[in-house]
């Protein structure tokens, strides 16, 4: 009996598409095979692994070995420095490959829509973040950090790792693979205190207990949160009734945090709940923001007439993230069309870009595995087709695995020459000629 081999084309080389093509090959049986084509817009796979997981989170990075051994099982393929809608078509790649699988995530910062947002030093994340862990797109981001005190805006993970990287000494970063235009200009920080704000209450966080737990480690970084606060929230937070336990812990931490004693400590980070910023003022560059303070009034979040201001030359926006569409790909709220992740025809979606931006990076295996069993029983016949190959211009310059292990060898070897886990190329053409020369 010969095989069905059905081809199938992932589009996204970070967790999400990782899982995806490990789903499929844990899917394999005698008769049904299936051949994966992983297409990345960047020379670099790993996605958010590479330019979104904090440097001094070393930890979280080691799924990378996962991917690498993902991609040594037979019947895989990279193709890193193609990009979906310029160098090949999704119809085309629709029309040649038995499924594709969109796992692009989500890239575009979610505008705050106020007066002065466009005032030079307010950053979005979806910068910010990418600036500091080397994303080729973003080693030019204008980052100055000539101020003491800098406002971040958000309450989920992504702003707790914004304020924590704004508050780590350079001793910290130094042995860490953060960009090296980045830790130059940390180097040179005068910041010594960042507001963290959120829109709703200390209940609403959408940040998590280890994250607030590994600010506590930090023995140079005094937190700062009030008690009244936490307090109302666990008063509102009880009046529920049964209460999720990851929310409880969460309010214990907070609660551990704000009753603590505080030490003269020169770094400061403070967490500022029930807050929208409604304007940031400045000539020619931010030197403060506008805040209304809200209350919640039968469980809904409701803006007052009072308002705030706090001095600050940096604003860093992190209200989350959009998924990025495509010519005959709809996006609505945030993520691309879909139901359960079949988008249409024989097009899916996966991981960030189907359900938004939420959730960890193993939340993207269940999310993965579910979308798959979803298209195997939905192929029937494979296709006789054309392979990507066909469908890219000759002189397409593409790094294949070899490639992107040579890239990630000359990383490595540099940076264990200055103590590091590796030291990021940065420069498009470099990482190309890297991954291109035999």
């Amino acid at each position: 009996m010969n095989d069905k081999v059905f081809r199938i084309a992932i589009v996204g080389a970070g967790p999400a598409g990782y899982f995806t093509a490990k789903a499929f090959q844990s899917s394999q049986i005698v008769g049904k095979k299936f051949a994966i084509d992983m297409i990345e817009r960047l020379p670099t796979p790993w996605g958010l692994v590479r330019s979104g997981v904090a440097p001094d989170h070393p930890k979280i990075k080691t799924v990378s070995k996962v991917f690498e051994n993902i991609a040594k099982e037979s019947g895989f393929r990279l193709f890193a420095n193609v990009e979906l809608g310029k160098d090949v078509s999704l119809q085309n790649l629709r029309e040649n490959y038995d499924a594709v699988v969109l796992a692009t995530g989500c890239s575009s910062g979610r505008k705050l829509d106020i007066p002065g947002e466009s005032l030079p030093n307010c950053i979005s994340a979806a910068e910010f973040v990418p600036w500091y862990n080397g994303h080729p797109d973003f080693t030019n981001v204008n980052v100055n950090l000539d101020s003491d005190t800098a406002v971040v805006i958000g309450a989920g993970n992504v702003a707790i790792d914004i304020a924590r990287m704004l508050l780590l000494s350079p001793g910290a970063l130094e042995p860490t693979d953060v960009a090296e235009h980045a830790f130059n200009t940390f180097k040179l920080s005068k910041i010594k205190k960042v507001i963290l704000c959120g829109r709703r209450g200390p209940e609403h966080a959408a940040f998590t207990a280890p994250e607030l737990r590994d600010l506590t480690k930090i023995r140079d970084i005094q937190i700062f949160i009030d008690s009244d606060q936490i307090n109302l929230a666990i008063l509102r937070v009880d009046q529920l009734g049964e209460v999720d336990r990851d929310l409880k812990n969460n309010l214990a931490t907070m609660r551990l945090i704000a009753e603590q004693i505080k030490n003269s400590l020169e770094r400061k980070l403070e967490i500022k709940f029930l807050a929208t910023p409604i304007e940031i003022k400045g000539d020619n560059k931010v030197e403060e923001v506008v805040f209304a303070v809200n209350e919640i009034k039968n469980s809904r979040v409701v803006e007052t007439d009072k308002i705030f201001s706090i001095r600050a030359g940096l604003v860093i926006t992190a209200i989350g993230y959009d998924a990025v569409g495509y010519p005959g790909v709809k996006i609505e709220n945030g993520r691309i069309v879909n139901i359960a992740g079949h988008v249409e025809h024989n097009i899916y979606v996966t991981g960030w870009a189907k359900r938004g931006p939420i959730g960890v990076i193993g939340t993207n295996k269940s999310d993965s595995v579910a979308v798959v069993d979803l298209i195997i029983n939905n192929l029937k016949e494979p296709k006789n087709a054309l392979s990507i190959e066909s469908l890219l211009k000759s002189s397409h310059q593409i790094i294949d695995q070899f490639g992107w292990e040579k890239i990630n060898a000359s990383e490595v070897i540099s940076g264990e020459i200055s103590g590091k886990p590796r030291i990021k190329e940065v420069d498009w053409k470099r990482l190309i000629s890297l991954g291109t020369n035999k």
